[in-house]
């Protein structure tokens, strides 16, 4: 198969996959992952036209990907990601969508310096803004409190291993630059392709062992997830049901996480309750957005459109706040997922974290990180 593969052209490939992929709901065909793998070199090299690139990359969408479809485009993906190494014991990489918020106003950026004030200095990965949401993201956050969003990978490692920092933020368009360069098909695409599962299991900065952490909404993705951090390389990897599919548990429902330790061991499965284990009591969801946010527009139907800067500036405010100890949303939002993600990484019982997390909170050693790094 794989000779087969070197013998034809990348737009002969192309053409023999699209045969097999888009012929319908019945007929459609999987392709192995050697073929998907090839295809999507082709995609992100420019070889072939973006109209085939489209085409290719919904057909697999509506066909459904298959894992080894997923793996192959994924070994794509990662053959054409920069990764550099630190000498760090520990670093947690975050992966919200990278199409960000528009429902809640976010709170995982402000994770990072408090994992790092707890022992594990962490950085978030993504872009300022890709489909279909065009959402608030820590690009946008972080570009607004006066942070340079373009730091090199080698900056960001700098940032990590600094004692007075330990966290930091790195750009799509710095470790995966044939990638972000897709951005304007994906637009065209509208619809969420398979990159846009894959692109956040990047991993561009590894350590002595490197934790990976994502979100998600849908029961069937924490698998494919947990797959796919195993081929990327993560020694460990927990993916939270999050609103908006970020890695916030609802501040309301029972916390699921999925995760594995090690590699070679089976997938496990942790919940909390925030109100009976953690005494966290909310009458809401996350952090919402404020009503005077929201502008209406009558199209076809009315359509509600929210500012990802006023939402970006909304979340710099309450986010500082709860850095400061302010308690409120804000700060459960960003105690919970810490206390989450803790567990995980260092074994203790959720209870431990927790407590562990608001005093330093109390504390406001988080928020002298934040302000250390920009």
């Amino acid at each position: 198969m794989i000779k087969e593969i070197k013998n034809l052209s990348s737009e002969e490939l192309m053409k023999s996959v699209i045969q097999r992929v888009a012929t319908g709901p019945e007929l459609s065909k999987n392709i192995s992952r050697e073929e998907a793998k090839a295809t999507m070199n082709s995609i992100l090299n420019r070889e072939v036209s973006d109209i085939r690139s489209a085409i290719f990359l919904i057909a697999l969408r509506m066909k459904r990907e298959t894992e080894d479809e997923n793996l192959g485009v994924q070994d794509a993906m990662n053959e054409n990601t920069s990764q550099i190494s630190s000498a760090l014991d520990d670093v947690i990489n975050i992966a919200d969508p990278y199409d960000g918020y528009t429902r809640n106003i976010p709170s995982s950026l402000y994770v990072l310096p408090l994992l790092a004030e707890l022992g594990f200095p962490s950085f978030s990965q993504g872009v300022e803004s890709v489909g279909p949401k065009y959402g608030c993201t820590h690009h946008k956050i972080l570009k607004l409190a006066g942070l340079n969003v373009h730091l090199s990978d080698k900056e960001v490692c700098d940032r990590l291993e600094n004692k007075k920092i330990g966290w930091g933020y790195i750009d799509q368009s710095i470790f995966a630059p044939k990638l972000f360069d897709l951005k304007d098909l994906r637009s065209e695409i509208i619809k969420r392709p398979v990159i846009t599962t894959i692109e956040v299991l990047a991993n561009p900065i590894r350590a002595k062992n490197t934790h990976f952490v994502t979100g998600y909404v849908h029961k069937p993705y924490p698998p494919i997830y947990l797959m796919l951090a195993r081929n990327a390389g993560f020694d460990s990897s927990i993916v939270i049901r999050g609103t908006e599919g970020g890695v916030v548990p609802s501040l309301r429902q029972k916390v699921n996480a999925h995760f594995y330790l090690v590699k070679e061991k089976s997938d496990e499965v942790i919940e909390v309750e925030p109100d009976k284990d953690l005494n966290i009591k909310q009458k809401i969801r996350a952090v919402k957005i404020p009503d005077e946010f929201e502008k209406k527009t009558k199209l076809d139907k009315i359509e509600i459109k929210v500012d990802a800067i006023e939402i970006a500036r909304e979340s710099l405010k309450l986010g500082l706040d709860a850095l400061s100890g302010t308690t409120g949303p804000m700060r459960d939002c960003i105690a919970l997922s810490t206390s989450v993600m803790l567990q995980h990484v260092s074994r203790q019982s959720i209870v431990d974290c927790y407590k562990e997390v608001n005093d330093v909170l109390d504390s406001g050693a988080a928020l002298k990180r934040f302000k250390e790094a920009l």
